[in-house]
C-alpha cells in the first residue's frame, strides 16, 4: 500500500533502514513485489510439509491404533497444535514482525515432523500425539504466511496478494502426496515404517521454509507498513480515526470473515480426513489415495490467482456465497454411492478444495479490510486460532460420524453446514 507523508518529525523518528520507504511509493512497490517473491519460495517448501499430515496422518493412526473410529485424531491434533501456533505466531509477528513469527512457526513444525517419524519407529502413540501437536505449527504458519503479502498491498489488490501466496503452495502441496510411494520406499530403506516417509519430507520442507524467511524477508513488510502508517498519521499511535459506523462495519466484517473461514475449514477437514479411510475401505491403495489427495490439494491452491482476481473485481460477498454453494455440491457428490469409481471420489474432493479456496481468499480479504495496522496481526492470529480449532473439531467428529453412520452422511451434513455462511456474510455486507 502506498503512503505519503511530508511530516519531517515523524520521518526522523523512524529507524534509518525504514526511512527510505516512508516517502517513496516506488520503494514501497519494490518491497511489496520482493516480499511476494520470498513468500512464494517459502510457500513451495511449506506446502510440501503441509501435505504429509493431510495425506497419511489418518492412515498412520489407523495402523498404530488398529481402529477407524479414531482415524480423525491425527488431523485433529495437528490442527489443534496449529491453533496454539496461530495465536503465538500472530502475537510474535505483531511485536517482532512477520519474519521472526513465520520463521519460528515453520522451524517448530519441522521439529514436530521429526517427532512423528520417531513415534512411528518406536510405535509410541503418546509421542505420536505430542509430535502431531508440534507439527501443527508448520500447518498454521503455512496458512498465516498469506497475510504477509497483504501488508504493503493496495486495498484493491489484497485478495490478489493472498492468492499469489496460496498459489505458490500448490507446487509443494501437490508434489507431497504424489511422493508418498517414493518417500515410503525411502523410509523403508532407512529401516523405518513406510508411512513415516512423508513426514521425513515434511521435516526438511518446513525447515527450509523457515530458513528462507529468516534469511531473506528483510526488511520486514509489517514493520515497514507500520512505520509508513505512523509517519502518515504524524506519529500518532492510533492509525485510523473511525466513527461509530466504521467501527460497527469493521466488527461485522471481522465476524463475517471469521465465520466464513471457520465453516469452510470445518467442512473441508471433516470430509477430507475420512476420504483416505473411505478409499481404503473401497479397496484403493496408497497410490490412489495419494493421487486423489493431490488433486484435492491442487484444487485448494491452484485456482488462487483467478479467485483473487474475482474477489477484487466481483466483490468479497459474491465469492463468499459461491464458496458455500460449491461446498454443498461437493458434499452431495461425495454422498453418491461411488463404489470403486475413483473419478467420482476425486471430483468430490476437487469441489471440496475449490469451495475452501473461494472461502479462504474472500474471508481473508474481508478480514484485512476490517482491520488496521494497530491490531491486524493479533486479530489475524486470533481468527486463525478459530479456523484451526474448527479443523480439529471437524477432524475429530468426522471419524465418529462415519463410525456410527456413514461417509455419505458426513458429506451431506458438511454440505448443508456450509450454507450457514451465506446469511452471515450478507448481514455483514448490508452496512456498507
Amino acid at each position: 500500500m502506498a503512503y505519503k507523508s511530508n511530516d519531517s518529525t515523524a520521518l526522523k523518528q523512524q529507524p534509518d533502514e525504514l526511512q527510505s520507504y516512508i516517502n517513496s511509493p516506488e520503494e514501497q512497490r519494490k518491497l511489496y513485489k520482493r516480499t511476494l517473491i520470498i513468500i512464494v519460495i517459502s510457500q513451495i517448501f511449506g506446502g510440501a510439509g503441509l501435505a504429509a499430515g493431510i495425506a497419511v496422518g489418518a492412515l498412520l493412526a489407523q495402523e498404530m491404533l488398529g481402529t477407524d473410529s479414531l482415524a480423525g485424531v491425527p488431523i485433529a491434533l495437528f490442527t489443534l497444535g496449529s491453533a496454539v501456533a496461530a495465536f503465538l505466531v500472530g502475537r510474535i509477528s505483531d511485536r517482532f514482525g512477520r519474519r521472526i513469527g513465520l520463521a519460528i512457526g515453520f522451524l517448530t513444525g519441522g521439529v514436530g515432523a521429526v517427532g512423528v517419524v520417531a513415534a512411528a519407529v518406536f510405535n509410541n502413540i503418546v509421542l505420536l500425539f505430542i509430535s502431531l501437536l508440534i507439527y501443527g505449527a508448520g500447518s498454521a504458519t503455512n496458512l498465516m504466511a498469506r497475510y504477509a503479502g497483504t501488508d504493503l498491498a493496495a486495498p484493491k489488490e489484497r485478495a490478489t496478494a493472498v492468492s499469489i501466496a496460496m498459489f505458490s503452495t500448490t507446487f509443494g502441496a501437490v508434489a507431497g502426496p504424489n511422493l508418498i510411494d517414493v518417500m515410503g520406499d525411502f523410509a523403508i530403506s532407512l529401516g523405518v515404517p513406510a508411512l513415516s516417509g512423508p513426514f521425513i519430507l515434511a521435516a526438511a520442507a518446513f525447515s527450509l521454509a523457515g530458513i528462507v524467511l529468516l534469511l531473506l524477508l528483510r526488511p520486514d513488510p509489517l514493520i515497514v507498513a507500520k512505520a509508513i502508517a505512523k509517519a502518515e498519521n504524524n506519529g500518532n499511535s492510533k492509525l485510523l480515526d473511525e466513527d461509530s459506523t466504521d467501527e460497527t462495519k469493521n466488527k461485522r466484517g471481522i465476524i463475517a470473515a471469521g465465520t466464513l473461514m471457520v465453516l469452510t475449514q470445518m467442512v473441508m477437514f471433516a470430509v477430507m480426513t475420512m476420504t483416505p479411510v473411505h478409499m481404503g475401505d473401497c479397496g484403493f491403495g496408497l497410490k490412489e489415495v495419494g493421487m486423489t489427495i493431490g488433486f484435492h490439494i491442487a484444487a485448494m491452491f491452484l485456482p488462487s490467482p483467478l479467485t483473487g482476481i474475482l474477489v477484487d473485481k466481483l466483490g468479497r460477498l459474491t465469492i463468499a456465497i459461491a464458496s458455500g454453494v460449491t461446498l454443498l455440491a461437493a458434499g452431495l457428490l461425495a454422498a453418491v454411492p461411488t463404489g470403486d469409481s475413483i473419478f467420482l471420489i476425486t471430483m468430490s474432493l476437487v469441489l471440496l478444495g475449490l469451495g475452501w479456496n473461494l472461502g479462504l481468499i474472500s474471508g481473508t480479504a474481508i478480514l484485512v479490510d476490517s482491520t488496521n495496522l494497530t491490531n491486524r496481526a493479533k486479530i489475524q492470529g486470533s481468527i486463525d486460532v478459530l479456523v484451526a480449532l474448527s479443523g480439529a473439531t471437524g477432524g475429530v467428529l468426522s471419524g465418529m460420524v462415519v463410525s456410527y453412520s456413514s461417509y455419505a452422511a458426513l458429506s451431506i451434513g458438511g454440505g448443508i453446514l456450509s450454507l450457514l455462511l451465506i446469511p452471515v456474510v450478507v448481514w455483514a455486507h448490508k452496512i456498507k
